[in-house]
């Protein structure tokens, strides 16, 4: 069989929890849903556990778990809102990962994802070790096995996460054909990318990682057109393709929302085209993992770091006005993600300051901490072995107070930099008030570990992120108006 078929879906959703609730509110723009994690699980993430296969008669004549037979990764965040609040969905996602371990010569589909969707390349070093660590400890959690590959958020991609990623024995990513440096002479079909295969990125000293890269063109269609209208129609596509004489595998990778959110009907539309394909002759399903196995990269290639699936402009759109936007809005500009960036870099670096200071006579390496806290939100561990593991000495419950301020700040200040926050179009939108929240907990607890006061001089920096709708201010008013209410809430 010379022709392989993986469709690839990234199931996302920012975090949405009122840090000091640990709870979602009401969000009106969801309606007729409490939120929009409710409105899109209903949509989509559901619907493709039992997606519908109609007869010729138009009636139910299958209903199957679409996850079980494409490639795909979800957010940490989404899996714990997930498992609390849709356990059904939440089951169904994890048993299909075996399903497809038996489909795929012992190669589970699903992939690890950083932890709070960050945009590495304009992450700092401590982060992306964390980013990549906790994706890694969550997914094992989850899904009781390691994982082989990991999707970088947005694909935005640099060496430096790459090396983080092989260390911690991440095999593969994906990324966008553009993403693609100078290739090896072989791998190049008429002096082209060949991206129909696989390639080896050198990371010096012996080590390397594996780059897939998808068929841009056809997922830009199944994303952005209608192609998910017919089943039919959208296997075709994915089988009609080019055939170079060799075996070949044809990768196309879009939002998981695709399926279902985006698109009305786009589940049925999915396990349709899966089923037409598992019945033709000339083409087989597969999922990353077991095709690297089946077919090892032979050439190399280089990657253009600081580029990203969804910024033309490399990752400008999540740090200045770069001019990519969501559209619909004349006259608007994004020029407040750059001083946006600059209040919560510097927030970030006053933090680490305080968080260094206060932890070098508690824990035994306070980054280290940081880093195996993650066992203890996914309740891997309790607290107990965990001071056991990390602290100094025994600890006074005080002590312990402390150091669980510590690390909340830590994980707040991560969670301020989700990438939701700068994508779209203006700075009074749900996503970057998100954000905001999280830096105003992370505040809160600096404030109290230090006993110095950093609000201030954070809202001056943030006077300088101006919001296109005059009503709004600027992104200090923003911050005083959604935290003064998630406090409200959280006292209520």
């Amino acid at each position: 069989m010379k022709k392989y078929i993986c469709i690839h879906g990234h199931f996302y959703q920012p975090p949405r929890e009122n840090p000091w609730l640990e709870a979602i509110t009401h969000q009106e723009s969801a309606y007729p849903f409490h939120d929009w994690n409710e409105r899109i699980h209903a949509e989509c993430y559901a619907p493709n556990t039992q997606a519908r296969i109609l007869d010729e008669k138009g009636l139910v004549a299958e209903r199957v778990n679409n996850y079980s037979s494409i490639s795909f990764d979800f957010g940490p965040t989404l899996l714990s809102w997930m498992e609390s609040k849709a356990p059904d969905t939440y089951q169904a996602v994890l048993d299909a990962d075996k399903i497809s371990q038996e489909k795929f010569s012992g190669h589970g589909s699903a992939m690890a994802q950083c932890y709070s969707h960050m945009i590495m390349p304009l992450a700092n070093s401590k982060d992306k070790y964390t980013q990549v660590y906790w994706g890694i400890r969550d997914f094992e959690f989850r899904f009781k096995r390691l994982p082989e590959g990991m999707w970088l958020p947005e694909t935005a991609v640099d060496l430096e996460t790459l090396q983080i990623m092989a260390d911690l024995g991440i095999r593969f990513t994906i990324l966008a054909p553009h993403q693609a440096g100078r290739p090896s002479d072989h791998g190049r079909q008429n002096g082209q990318l060949d991206i129909n295969q696989p390639y080896s990125v050198s990371l010096g000293a012996g080590k390397s990682i594996n780059i897939f890269f998808y068929n841009g063109a056809l997922s830009q269609s199944m994303a952005f057109e209608n192609i998910l209208q017919d089943g039919k129609c959208f296997a075709e596509k994915l089988m009609h393709t080019d055939n170079n004489g060799g075996p070949q595998l044809l990768s196309v990778a879009t939002d998981g929302e695709t399926y279902g959110h985006h698109h009305k009907f786009g589940d049925m539309a999915l396990a349709f085209a899966l089923k037409y394909i598992e019945n033709q002759m000339d083409a087989r399903l597969t999922n990353f993992a077991e095709y690297l196995e089946k077919f090892p990269p032979e050439g190399e290639i280089e990657i253009i770091e600081k580029t990203s699936w969804s910024c033309a402009h490399g990752v400008e759109r999540w740090s200045s006005h770069c001019g990519c936007e969501t559209g619909g809005h004349h006259g608007w500009n994004q020029k407040w993600r750059a001083p946006l960036r600059q209040a919560l870099d510097w927030l970030r670096g006053r933090s680490n300051s305080i968080f260094e200071e206060a932890g070098k006579d508690l824990f035994k390496d306070p980054w280290a901490a940081r880093n195996r806290y993650i066992d203890v939100r996914i309740n891997r561990y309790d607290r107990d072995t965990f001071w056991a593991e990390q602290c100094q000495s025994k600890l006074e419950e005080s002590e312990k107070v402390v150091m669980l301020k510590l690390l909340e700040l830590q994980s707040n200040l991560m969670f301020m930099y989700t990438s939701c926050g700068w994508f779209f179009n203006d700075i009074s939108g749900i996503e970057t008030e998100q954000i905001l929240l999280y830096a105003g907990k992370a505040i809160q607890l600096a404030e109290e570990l230090s006993g110095e006061v950093l609000e201030p001089h954070f809202l001056e920096l943030l006077e300088l992120a101006e919001s296109n709708i005059p009503e709004k201010g600027n992104g200090s008013q923003i911050y005083i108006n959604v935290t003064k209410k998630a406090r409200m809430d959280f006292q209520v």
